[in-house]
């Protein structure tokens, strides 16, 4: 879907496609030589060490929430004193948490997020989170409210042209030279939406300093970029070494990184489901059925689903493949969590669907699951997608949603309640190539992010 404007178009639910998709590009990206870095470029463990630096007080709250199970806003003072943090950054700190990837809320339960989990010995979870603050800059730092909330979409998807700018120039820019570069884009995107014959409606260099302010302080607010009110001179920014990778990354349409491969019947089921990432289904079912011969069904069993109840969705998907291949002898422990783990229950339904001998197309259109748990399905099958898989693919599983139409999908998975939501939106409009279509969705991801679901 490339048109300017959201459209109809047909949909279906084929989620073990968007979870092989993932599978795909982390083995191409073993397979293929990563273009070399320019030697501009900071070492990526120095990359990490500025990352763990730019989110250490998000950490902190994340993991003082992982150990107490709840928001700390619900008791704010409590989590101020016992992280010797001011009570009013508590909200900013936890917003941006939350948008890293570091914590996630199951209902009114915080749980830690995976990249928590590897935050001290993983420095690709560590830049991935930080690519995940940067790509929603604009929702962890508001526009200010008197701003034309169409002009403030315009300013989000032209700040990837100047950034890009900032990036080759590989030293400061003037602030007037972005503000000429940022007008130029906004009159394109308006005249492109504009009707033929119609002169498009472009804003004052009044609204679009102003907003400039507020993407550059914005960006700042991340981490991605310094800016230089030096007196006597130009205003100027220049990207930090963070924002200059990332946007070398995003430029090169490269996954950040892969996870790194383990495997093998010694390893825990988690460990072993991990390694089988890099393999194609015919060699990863080959491994599952030797790690499954290593140990009685029972306790191997048990331990895929408690693999499944992490964090990471491509492992929850790819615990139910190997669980396919166990068959009919773990029926009886999958059915036993469809009605008391709502994070497995689609998984389980369509597993137990397969078990029954159910038509392969009705099981492509959502088979048992309802039309709010293929919703929930899907965006987790995004969020395997958004950490394991490149960029584009997030645009190719829009195709993959059971809803008629984006709008539709838009509004329902707002209405999902998966605690991932906001991240998948953010990182699908970070990677859609329409610009009409990326405000669309990142709107849906400010209305989750404030609770305007």
């Amino acid at each position: 879907m490339t048109s300017r404007t959201p459209r109809d178009t047909r949909l279906s639910l084929v989620p073990r496609q968007a979870v092989a998709a993932a599978r795909r590009s982390v083995a191409g990206s073993r397979a293929r030589p990563a273009p070399r870095p320019p030697a501009s470029l900071a070492p990526r463990e120095q990359l990490a060490q500025q990352a763990r630096a730019a989110l250490a007080n998000d950490v902190r709250l994340a993991r003082w929430a992982a150990a107490s199970g709840i928001s700390p806003l619900t008791v704010a003072a409590q989590a101020a004193g016992d992280l010797r943090m001011p009570e009013e950054q508590l909200a900013q700190h936890w917003d941006r948490a939350r948008l890293a990837g570091l914590i996630e809320l199951h209902e009114d339960a915080a749980r830690p997020g995976w990249r928590l989990h590897a935050w001290d010995r993983d420095r690709s979870a560590v830049l991935r989170g930080w690519v995940a603050l940067f790509d929603a800059w604009s929702l962890v730092y508001p526009a200010p409210a008197e701003a034309s909330s169409v002009l403030v979409g315009d300013v989000v998807v032209a700040a990837p042209q100047f950034l890009s700018v900032m990036h080759l120039s590989s030293g400061p820019v003037t602030e007037l030279t972005l503000l000429e570069l940022l007008t130029q884009r906004i009159a394109e995107l308006r005249t492109e939406r504009a009707a033929p014959g119609d002169v498009p409606d472009l804003p004052t260099p009044g609204e679009l300093s102003a907003l400039l302010d507020w993407a550059l302080d914005g960006l700042a607010s991340v981490g991605a970029l310094t800016r230089c009110h030096d007196p006597g001179s130009v205003n100027q920014a220049v990207l930090t070494p963070l924002g200059n990778w990332a946007v070398w990354v995003k430029l090169e349409q490269i996954c950040v990184a892969a996870l790194s491969p383990v495997g093998n019947i010694e390893q825990s089921a988690e460990d072993m489901l991990r390694g089988c990432v890099r393999l194609s289904p015919g060699p990863a079912r080959d491994e599952y059925r030797a790690w499954l011969a290593a140990r009685p069904t029972a306790p191997a069993v048990a331990e895929l689903l408690d693999a499944a109840r992490g964090e990471d969705a491509l492992v929850r998907a790819l615990a139910f493949e190997a669980l396919r291949v166990v068959g009919a002898p773990a029926e009886s422990a999958v059915r036993a969590v469809v009605d008391t783990e709502p994070v497995l229950r689609p998984y389980a339904l369509l597993w137990i669907a397969e078990q029954e001998g159910a038509d392969p197309d009705e099981l492509a259109s959502g088979g048992p699951l309802t039309r709010e748990e293929a919703t929930w399905l899907w965006v987790d099958t995004a969020a395997a997608v958004a950490d394991h898989g490149e960029n584009g693919l997030l645009v190719d599983h829009l195709e993959s949603a059971v809803q008629n139409s984006v709008a539709q999908l838009l509004d329902e998975v707002r209405a999902s309640g998966h605690p991932r939501t906001v991240q998948v939106l953010v990182a699908l409009a970070a990677a859609h190539p329409d610009p009409a279509m990326a405000r669309a969705v990142r709107r849906a991801a400010f209305q989750v992010h404030t609770g305007g679901a």
